[in-house]
């Protein structure tokens, strides 16, 4: 079956609904990384946190206790990169099979041919892919943040120490940006399993999922207490 083909077995709505989900990415993306001065998101108050971080590091001795940070930070980045890893064989599984799909089609008493289903689902692996790279690279970040953390002098005093620091910090930055783009490449692949219900059941769910991702970034009760740290 070609191309064409494939892609007449959907309707007006199931374009509109995959450019819906496709927006609703990009939105929250963007109003995260760049919101109001007056409002700002969790992802950009925690950036003032990790420079206070970097600048507390030159003067804590010892310095265990950060290294132990970054090490954790690395291993969450380590553990949704193999998740994504496991999800996409997983899938690439899946749609190679057109037998299997249509049997799952049947089984779910879907109104869709495996070919339908084939491309829903790769739909789902373009976001999981997409999370795949972003924690891959958030992880080597984090790996450099460690080797510029290890570079700072363990005098204060040192001409170079707080510059040093303050590199560190901002490879800090990149990787946990990095790092919730990912996440919210995850969240937004579980809003694209919609779409197994219809148009509008990706509407919705692509909907659902930004919604979240706006109350946890903008209105959440954490929010409220990091925001807090901030102006004290």
């Amino acid at each position: 079956m070609t191309m064409p083909q494939m892609l007449s077995a959907f309707t007006p709505w199931d374009f509109g609904a995959v450019a819906v989900l496709m927006f609703c990415a990009l939105f929250i993306g963007w109003i995260v990384e760049h919101p109001p001065a007056s409002r700002p998101s969790v992802t950009v108050l925690m950036m003032q946190y990790r420079r206070d971080w970097m600048a507390q590091f030159v003067t804590r001795q010892p310095r265990i206790f950060d290294a132990t940070v970054v090490d954790s930070l690395r291993q969450g980045t380590a553990f949704f990169a193999s998740a994504c890893m496991i999800t996409l064989g997983g899938g690439i599984a899946v749609i190679g099979n057109r037998e299997r799909l249509d049997m799952l089609a049947a089984d779910l008493t879907l109104d869709a041919q495996g070919v339908v289903l084939e491309l829903k689902v790769g739909l789902v692996l373009l976001f999981i892919a997409n999370a795949l790279l972003k924690f891959i690279w958030a992880h080597r970040l984090f790996g450099y943040c460690t080797i510029l953390m290890a570079a700072v002098p363990n005098e204060p005093d040192h001409k170079d120490a707080y510059s040093r620091a303050a590199d560190a910090a901002e490879i800090n930055i990149t990787a946990a940006r990095s790092f919730n783009r990912g996440l919210r490449s995850i969240y937004f692949a579980l809003g694209a399993l919609g779409w197994l219900l219809g148009p509008a059941g990706l509407i919705v769910t692509a909907l659902i999922t930004a919604s979240v991702l706006l109350r946890r970034e903008f209105v959440s009760a954490s929010r409220e207490i990091i925001r807090k740290g901030t102006h004290r």
